[in-house]
């Protein structure tokens, strides 16, 4: 595997815009223009060719007695959280656990459920042979359903994986963009983006067909 090191947060989004890496490890996350908003400019980043990957799996480095600097880095978007006196076998270990997770849903490239079709290559959404406009967090969102699309995926873990919040994160943006793209998937009554109270988000539930189908 390559390694790439960068000394400052310019240079560290460059290089992950240039070199479109895999995994991430920063620190330095209490100065201002640190870490954090690197974590923040990657999150925000929609994955085109001029800005880095926005799925790119971050792993935050911290002193071991900062709960501030912890709850900094996951609400910023960071994937996991380790001490910086970490040693190295742990570190790959970390490592390993979110390129493993990631890798699952990068080898789908495509996906079919009922009328609706997923192009993770080229971000293309087709909802009965007609193309559906999504905007990045809404195609993430969906294609993580879509991987699994009968499973309830929790909040928590939605929060985390589509928007790299940590599992204490108290926002409405999950609700809001669901709500969004089931409203988009919606235009022939198909049924579809399943709101299971109290626990998370599934993408059918068993109803592939809507009123008008």
């Amino acid at each position: 595997a390559t390694v790439l090191s960068a000394s400052f947060p310019g240079q560290a989004l460059a290089r992950a815009t240039a070199h479109r890496p895999h995994a991430m490890v920063l620190g330095d996350l209490g100065a201002v223009g640190s870490g954090v908003e690197v974590i923040r400019a990657v999150r925000r980043s929609g994955g085109v060719r001029n800005e880095p990957a926005s799925d790119l799996r971050i792993l935050a480095l911290v002193d071991e007695a900062d709960e501030l600097g912890v709850l900094r880095a996951f609400h910023a978007g960071a994937d996991d959280v380790a001490d910086r006196t970490v040693g190295y076998p742990v570190l790959r270990a970390r490592l390993m656990v979110l390129l493993d997770r990631a890798g699952g849903r990068a080898c789908q490239t495509s996906a079919r459920v009922g009328p609706l079709e997923v192009s993770v290559a080229t971000r293309q959404v087709w909802l009965r042979g007609e193309p559906v406009e999504l905007s990045g967090k809404e195609f993430a969102l969906l294609s993580m359903l879509i991987s699994e699309p009968t499973r309830v995926f929790t909040r928590a873990e939605l929060l985390r994986e589509v928007w790299g919040f940590g599992a204490y994160a108290r926002t409405r943006t999950l609700d809001s963009h669901a709500s969004r793209l089931r409203a988009k998937l919606r235009v022939h009554g198909d049924q579809l983006v399943v709101n299971v109270w109290g626990v998370g988000y599934r993408l059918i539930d068993g109803n592939l067909e809507g009123p008008e189908a």
